[in-house]
């Protein structure tokens, strides 16, 4: 594993489950996370404002995963500073998860234009959908303007299919 948490092709054939930072799929991104005690209310069900966390993971990991780091582009290694915002976010909330749930969340982009990436994620507990969201996000620059995604992130987020 490198220092930004990609999977290690080598440290799979000794271990071939899946890398911390989940896996790359055509068009997406797939991540395992288990639900934990502070994952949840008083219930044992899992707190509503959890899933956005669990979304969060979902989408910085299938950056990092795609060669896009926060922490490179906040430090301006790129060229000038750039931070990704969540500017639009739709959820449907199906069944809940519960504690000791493993969970797959699964992040596709959807469409790329400008500034803007939109991308479906679902959160899954085996093959029963839990959670649907649609999540509009864009790359600011240091005056807190939007600025155009780099040729190179267009191509590395392509959709496998058209929207």
């Amino acid at each position: 594993m490198t220092d930004h948490g990609e999977f290690d092709a080598a440290a799979a054939q000794v271990n071939p489950s899946v890398g911390l930072a989940g896996t790359l799929f055509p068009g997406g991104h797939s991540l395992e996370a288990r639900v934990y005690f502070a994952d949840t209310d008083f219930s044992g069900v899992v707190y509503h404002g959890r899933y956005l966390e669990f979304f969060e993971r979902g989408r910085s990991d299938y950056l990092r995963l795609a060669g896009v780091h926060h922490k490179e582009l906040a430090a301006g290694q790129h060229g000038e500073a750039l931070i990704w915002v969540v500017t639009r976010m739709e959820i449907d909330w199906r069944s809940p998860a519960r504690i000791d749930d493993v969970l797959t969340i699964e992040t596709r982009t959807q469409a790329i234009s400008g500034a803007r990436i939109t991308m479906a994620q679902v959160i899954k507990r085996g093959a029963t959908v839990l959670v649907q969201a649609k999540v509009q996000a864009a790359v600011l620059g240091p005056d807190g303007r939007p600025r155009r995604f780099p040729r190179e992130w267009i191509d590395a987020f392509q959709p496998d299919e058209p929207a």
